[in-house]
């Protein structure tokens, strides 16, 4: 991992913010904090849970992929583990601007390809826009989590979405980060290809059925995955290649580096992901090797 800028760290002690260095700047650092990791920092810092994470947010703005906009936009979430992942708005040049991903949809979604099944709050350097509040309200318990902006008190998603439409309006009981998963299968010994088939199986399509995901290799072997993450307003879902994209960029990594990726989806789903991947991959590196699977 490169080094930190000490200009994001200025702001709180010193000794906290060298332990935040030696953290991120360590070739393990993939975008998150452990709970242990967390509680360390926190407990250091002397600062309240909420203090801590705005303070953290110009970290996470910092990891911003925007130069479509210039405007970087941070998120911290929480896992129900106590682990902390950053997130950050992304652009990619060349593409319809549907390809973008939101800061909220960048930690929710690294949260959820680490593993946790839900959050305890998100902390946000800006207002959740419509899009984004859309997106939580799929989240699997979405009434517990608190949403936490500078300089006042936390929200539910209640306060910020009323009289939400969500998956209960068309009578869906499965939420994202739920405990659910596909069973799908394949014979392929090709590691890449067993990484999609892996992120196919995470990911959540009641609206459609197109279960699909996406693993990227890079130039150095490195490999990241992506499951689709549908919305029961359609627009807000979030594609597998930028679910993918986002773990790449917050590891530390660039686009430039992508060597082929594997897209896996299902046959029988009412949309595809195909085409979008191909164009997007194309806007990145037309050299970029892609693999497609239908099951």
């Amino acid at each position: 991992m490169k080094p930190i800028d000490s200009e994001l760290l200025n702001h709180l002690p010193t000794d906290v913010a060298d332990s935040i260095s030696a953290i991120m700047e360590s070739e393990h650092f993939n975008g998150h904090f452990t709970a242990e990791q967390y509680s360390g920092l926190l407990a250091q810092s002397a600062l309240s849970d909420t203090e801590f994470k705005l303070a953290l947010l110009p970290i996470a703005a910092a990891r911003a992929y925007c130069s479509i906009s210039d405007f970087h936009v941070g998120a911290i979430a929480e896992g129900n583990s106590g682990a902390v992942y950053f997130g950050a708005n992304i652009e990619i040049q060349g593409v319809q601007l549907g390809q973008t991903v939101h800061a909220e949809q960048s930690a929710i979604s690294h949260a959820w390809m680490k593993g946790e099944t839900g959050l305890k709050n998100i902390t946000i350097n800006y207002t959740p826009c419509g899009h984004c509040r859309q997106f939580m309200n799929e989240l699997n318990g979405i009434e517990n989590l608190a949403i936490q902006l500078p300089n006042r008190p936390a929200y539910t998603l209640q306060d910020l979405l009323p009289e939400s439409f969500g998956p209960k309006d068309l009578n869906i009981d499965a939420r994202l980060m739920g405990k659910t998963s596909q069973n799908y299968q394949l014979n392929d010994e090709s590691l890449l290809v067993k990484s999609a088939l892996k992120a196919m199986n995470m990911s959540h399509a009641p609206y459609t059925q197109n279960h699909s995901g996406v693993a990227l290799m890079l130039k150095n072997g490195s490999i990241f995955n992506g499951s689709y993450a549908e919305n029961a307003a359609f627009n807000p879902s979030l594609p597998p290649l930028q679910v993918a994209i986002n773990l790449l960029l917050l590891s530390g990594n660039v686009l430039k580096d992508i060597d082929n990726a594997v897209l896996v989806e299902h046959s029988q789903g009412t949309i595809s992901h195909l085409a979008e991947t191909q164009s997007t991959l194309e806007a990145i590196d037309p050299d970029i090797r892609i693999t497609y699977i239908s099951l």
